[in-house]
């Protein structure tokens, strides 16, 4: 099973691939299941803004891809100066295919802050 400091790493290796020409931004993720397995992204820039994927849409998509199920925790590894929270859609999507997972944060040099997702999203628009 993927320890804190293994999970940061794979985000930050995800990261290193980030396709970020126009933000600048560099982001990469890491999903971890409840049985250990490990699944990467990192987000990916395209000129029409709106078809842009974030890195933990990515992952959550190529672990659901793989057949993956049951997440227990995602860490998020940005170049930013502080550590950055998901996006509302990235929440979104978490919340519907991880449930209330814990979500930890990192800037490029480490430092971090961990939430509940449903602490980032209180009030998550549900499956009906």
């Amino acid at each position: 099973m993927a320890t804190k400091n293994e999970l940061f790493a794979a985000a930050r290796r995800a990261m290193a691939a980030s396709r970020s020409p126009y933000s600048k931004l560099k982001v990469g993720a890491a999903l971890r299941t409840k049985d250990g397995k490990v699944y990467t992204g990192c987000n990916i820039e395209t000129a029409s803004f709106g078809l842009t994927l974030c890195a933990e849409r990515v992952a959550v998509f190529s672990a659901l891809a793989s057949g993956a199920g049951k997440f227990a925790e995602i860490a998020i590894v940005s170049s930013a100066e502080e550590p950055i929270t998901p996006c509302g859609a990235c929440r979104q999507v978490l919340w519907e295919f991880c449930g209330d997972i814990k979500v930890s944060v990192y800037n490029r040099k480490g430092k971090h802050r961990s939430f509940r997702l449903s602490q980032l999203l209180p009030h998550p628009f549900d499956k009906f």
